[in-house]
């Protein structure tokens, strides 16, 4: 089988030669570049300069002949946006300071940290109204300058027979508004039913309308995998109550995935939220959705069995395989085959799986533990 038919047979809940693995595909199933050069090394891989697909992150946009070493299936395709294009840092005393497109300050710690974080929001205010969210200067995300290219890229992912996925051009809407208005001010927004909370999740759902019309009509028939991330759990329960998601979150969504369905009906639709969203998975079956990422079985209520059971017939489980807070960075390699085989066990059968980590490789994962992971995909990911 090619790349690209192994991952539509999983996502076809079919079971395909061998379980599909993605590695850097979006944002949310990448490397950092620290954990990346480190792999390389120790497989004896030339030494590589990548290109960033996100300098927030630190990620790499692993170079061809690492996907090609590991046998890598998908491809991504990233349009310009705050995280990889126009990233200038200026010093700012014990930081470097990033000051993007939307009006928020970003700093990474000197001498060599590794991430950026938000450290000061545009609009922070209480008593904003919809004139001040409309007023804000929002960036054109839908310029067709943002996917210059892409068409190309994606014919030549296509021509080498891998999976073709197109990354979002901002993070999820709710997600989103909390680093424009702030996450304290933004909760207080939607419990106290402010108009300025609904005129902020509008302008955000009309700039990704914006976005996704541009890239789907470039690309839309080159595209396999369409991707919307936006984070609704944490480690035990949920930032949101579910009955607070389906009122004032959801309708946006479910805007944006039947646009999804419009503009690419063949492309499968992909969610991304870390934590516990299980109290959430019905509700991302009605809005169509196809895959499930990250599968974070540590969270409370994410128990793989259960989720294998109930819900593998509906969605594709895209990660899932390796505990990336613990496990990877800081076991051993025998309990990173442990987890990686016991996982694989669960979430294979039947089809319906891609192999990813919980989230990011992170920069503090060991390229021992990264090759445990992968030797056992090798050793136990044939069907």
């Amino acid at each position: 089988m090619t790349s690209r038919e192994r991952v539509l047979a999983a996502l076809n809940h079919t079971e395909p030669d061998r379980v599909p693995f993605d590695l850097g595909s979006t944002q949310v199933t990448g490397i950092h570049q620290a954990a990346y050069h480190e792999v390389r090394r120790a497989v004896g891989l030339p030494p590589d300069e990548p290109q960033i697909c996100d300098y927030i992150q630190g990620l790499a946009l692993p170079s061809s002949d690492f996907m090609e070493y590991f046998q890598v299936d998908t491809r991504g395709l990233f349009a310009l946006n705050s995280h990889n294009h126009g990233v200038v840092e200026v010093d700012a005393g014990e930081n470097y300071a990033y000051h993007d497109e939307w009006g928020i300050t970003h700093h990474r710690p000197k001498p060599d940290g590794l991430y950026f974080s938000v450290v000061q929001v545009p609009l922070a205010r209480r008593g904003l109204t919809p004139a001040d969210i409309e007023n804000h200067a929002w960036p054109q995300v839908g310029h067709p300058e943002r996917v210059a290219g892409l068409r190309k890229l994606a014919q030549q992912y296509r021509d080498a027979g891998c999976a073709v996925v197109v990354k979002d051009g901002f993070a999820g809407i709710f997600e989103f508004a909390q680093r424009i208005v702030g996450m304290e001010n933004l909760l207080m927004m939607m419990a106290m039913g402010e108009p300025a909370a609904d005129a902020l999740f509008e302008k955000l759902l009309e700039l990704k309308l914006s976005y996704w019309e541009t890239v789907l009509m470039e690309l839309g028939d080159l595209v396999d995998i369409v991707t919307y991330a936006d984070d609704y759990g944490t480690q035990t329960s949920q930032l949101i109550s579910p009955a607070m998601f389906r009122k004032q979150i959801k309708p946006r969504v479910a805007e944006l995935f039947d646009a999804f369905k419009s503009l690419a009906p063949q492309a499968k639709r992909f969610i991304h939220s870390c934590g516990n969203v299980k109290p959430l998975l019905p509700d991302f079956a009605e809005l169509g959705v196809d895959i499930l990422n990250p599968v974070q079985f540590t969270a409370t209520g994410m128990d793989l069995e259960e989720l294998k059971k109930e819900w593998g017939s509906v969605f594709c489980f895209w990660g899932g395989v390796v505990d990336t807070q613990g496990v990877l960075p800081s076991g051993s390699p025998r309990e990173v085959r442990d987890q990686v085989k016991r996982n694989l066990d669960i979430l294979a059968p039947g089809g319906g799986y891609v192999f990813n980590t919980v989230h990011n490789i992170q920069a503090d994962v060991p390229a021992k533990n990264f090759l445990a992971m992968w030797e056992t995909l090798q050793e136990h990911g044939a069907y």
